[in-house]
């Protein structure tokens, strides 16, 4: 949806303003593009688009259509962002059946004022609550960034919320500052620290966890999603036996 975001995170580094017009012929080229490259596992992301009345919801319902249309057997992944104010508008994005709802929450919620002041932490949780309320056969994801200035029990907290929502998959990576103009470095998380807190979530019930230093929230995604099912398969096995 162009390349503008309407919002100015103090982590992100894509250019804030006034965004054009969103361009009509955009789900056909990149499900064309998806098709001329053959791939198994497309990721779809854009930016923050206020100043459209649905957010951009039915723009990423066309492109998830359109992909599907010329690239029966590659599983679509979206990554969107939380339409604030825009009442059910995210529905036209269920409806359209991506195999990964992803929606990142980001940072711990008393760091929302400095780090998303045109987010709202808890309507980021909530959508994707109401994502598994809809379909539950849509995995749910998000992603954390962490060296911000939070503490473990923030984390913790937030770990819990997204299960509360019923998240399938976590990623959860260090922060690297843009530039001296955003939002300043707390500190950077060793290796250890990762794994650590890889074992808290997967003992909250995440179906698969992606935690260390450069893990980001498309990396490997075709590899995680394919990892995602087994995950799930064997969860649902492992019900029917109890």
């Amino acid at each position: 949806m162009g390349e503008t975001c309407t919002r100015a995170c103090a982590f992100c580094d894509v250019i804030t303003g006034k965004p054009k017009p969103l361009n009509p012929l955009e789900p056909l080229n990149i499900a064309s593009a998806v098709k001329k490259l053959n791939l198994k596992h497309a990721v779809i992301t854009s930016v923050d688009r206020d100043d459209l009345f649905d957010g951009g919801a039915n723009h990423f319902s066309e492109v998830i259509i359109e992909i599907k249309k010329q690239n029966p057997e590659t599983t679509i992944e979206v990554l969107t962002p939380d339409f604030l104010r825009k009442g059910e508008s995210y529905k036209k994005v269920i409806e359209a059946k991506p195999d990964v709802f992803n929606h990142n929450i980001e940072t711990v919620p008393g760091l929302y004022r400095q780090v998303r002041p045109g987010s709202r932490y808890f309507a980021s949780v909530e959508l994707l609550k109401n994502v598994k309320k809809i379909n539950k056969n849509i995995f749910t994801k998000s992603g954390l960034m962490v060296g911000l200035g939070e503490n473990k029990d923030e984390i913790t907290q937030v770990l819990d919320d997204l299960r509360s929502a019923e998240v399938d998959f976590l990623t959860i990576g260090q922060y690297l500052q843009p530039s001296v103009k955003h939002h300043p470095l707390d500190r950077y998380y060793n290796p250890d620290e990762f794994e650590e807190l890889k074992n808290i979530a997967e003992l909250k019930g995440f179906l698969l966890v992606s935690s260390s230093p450069l893990t980001r929230s498309s990396y490997h995604a075709d590899e995680d999603f394919a990892e995602l099912k087994k995950n799930r398969i064997s969860q649902t096995n492992a019900q029917s036996i109890s």
